[in-house]
């Protein structure tokens, strides 16, 4: 499976932004697909999930109300639209599928940069 991030550039706080991740290859093996960030000098931390057939979605108690995910099958496309970001948003934008503990997942996108301006 390959995944191909897009969308992230540089916001002013308050605007949105929105995220999009496309899978190709053996996409039928993709179970649930996820965000993860990493801002610079921290770990990198889960942000969203969604589980690919149901649509079912979770999401860390810090993007709550503000991010929502969503996905297209017909695309094979995972959205995060992101609302109201403010400065501690920032961060290198990764898309998954598969996510498994401890932050690992089965598949990686490339990441898209993420500037929020304050």
């Amino acid at each position: 499976v390959q995944l191909q991030a897009s969308g992230g550039g540089l916001v002013q706080a308050g605007g949105s932004l929105r995220l999009s991740c496309t899978a190709s290859g053996r996409t039928g093996t993709t179970y649930v697909m996820a965000w993860f960030r990493q801002a610079p000098g921290k770990e990198r931390e889960f942000v969203a999930s969604i589980i690919w057939s149901s649509g079912s979605t979770h999401y860390t108690d810090s993007v709550m109300g503000r991010f929502t995910i969503s996905r297209d099958n017909a695309k094979n496309t995972m959205y995060l639209q992101m609302n109201s970001l403010k400065p501690e948003d920032a961060a290198v934008y990764y898309c998954a599928a598969n996510p498994r503990a401890l932050g690992r997942a089965d598949y990686w996108g490339q990441g898209t940069q993420v500037t929020v301006s304050s």
